[in-house]
């Protein structure tokens, strides 16, 4: 029988939280994907503002003299990618509710939470500054006195004798951060534009879930991993897919993981 975890949000609301199993991440997916081909224009539209977004954030790094940051700003812009999805969530609402989804009508989904969505993103731009000020003090590190040019830049981050710690040491510090991220975004953001809640309470309920699936959360912190990364290696390109459909299907997460009732 499936078990649940309750957390009150009020004297008169309580939100369960349901036990999943390793099966669950990939119907999400399913789900995803689904909702992706019911609104094939507008998901494709959606695709394509992250595609040219991640595009002229790395042109733009690269024109500057700091290039090096290139690897990391590319990563750590997906730990705003949550507060940026709320269109993406708002599409699988409304496709839930038997609506017909718009690029006019999502655009109004700020307005049902503004100030704790508000609070999210300032929180989710804190976390990226920190990043990037641990990525440059990493650099800083293993490579303080050497002269930085685009052109052996590869050479020195990658066939240095640094190189190994080098990375070992941003996978780890990247890693425990983008962890950190998950853990409090993986339904708070989709649940503050279902529910007047506030952000503090969405993240509580967020870490709450984590605890309670760890290995099922695992998975599916793994294949959101896994898109970023083939979004990398095809220069973006898969994100006009993927971000669409990972961002659907982190709704049918919440409405998995989170049941609300009345005590």
């Amino acid at each position: 029988m499936t078990q649940s975890t309750t957390i009150e949000e009020s004297p008169v609301r309580q939100f369960k939280i349901e036990e999943i199993t390793l099966d669950h991440p990939w119907q999400w997916i399913a789900g995803g994907w689904s909702d992706f081909k019911q609104t094939y224009a507008l998901s494709i539209s959606y695709g394509l503002i992250f595609f040219v977004a991640s595009i002229a954030l790395t042109m733009l790094v690269f024109s500057s003299s700091f290039f090096f940051l290139v690897p990391p700003l590319t990563a750590g812009f997906f730990l705003v990618a949550p507060i940026l999805s709320v269109f993406f969530y708002d599409t699988s609402r409304k496709l839930e509710n038997g609506e017909t989804p718009s690029f006019g009508q999502t655009c109004e989904t700020c307005r049902k939470n503004p100030f704790n969505l508000s609070v999210m993103g300032t929180i989710l731009l804190l976390v990226l500054v920190f990043w990037m000020m641990i990525a440059n003090l990493v650099f800083a590190i293993f490579f303080s006195g050497m002269a930085v040019n685009l052109d052996d830049l590869l050479h020195n981050l990658f066939l240095s004798g640094n190189s190994p710690v080098f990375l070992l040491a941003g996978l780890v510090s990247g890693g425990i951060i983008a962890l950190g991220v998950f853990v409090i975004t993986v339904i708070s953001v989709p649940m503050l534009i279902d529910r007047d809640t506030s952000v503090f309470k969405a993240i509580e309920i967020s870490y709450q879930a984590v605890l309670k699936n760890p290995r099922p959360m695992l998975l599916w912190a793994s294949l959101i991993v896994m898109s970023v990364v083939a979004g990398i290696v095809t220069f973006y390109l898969s994100f006009i897919v993927s971000m669409p459909v990972i961002g659907y299907a982190t709704w049918h997460a919440y409405r998995d993981l989170v049941v609300a009732g009345e005590t």
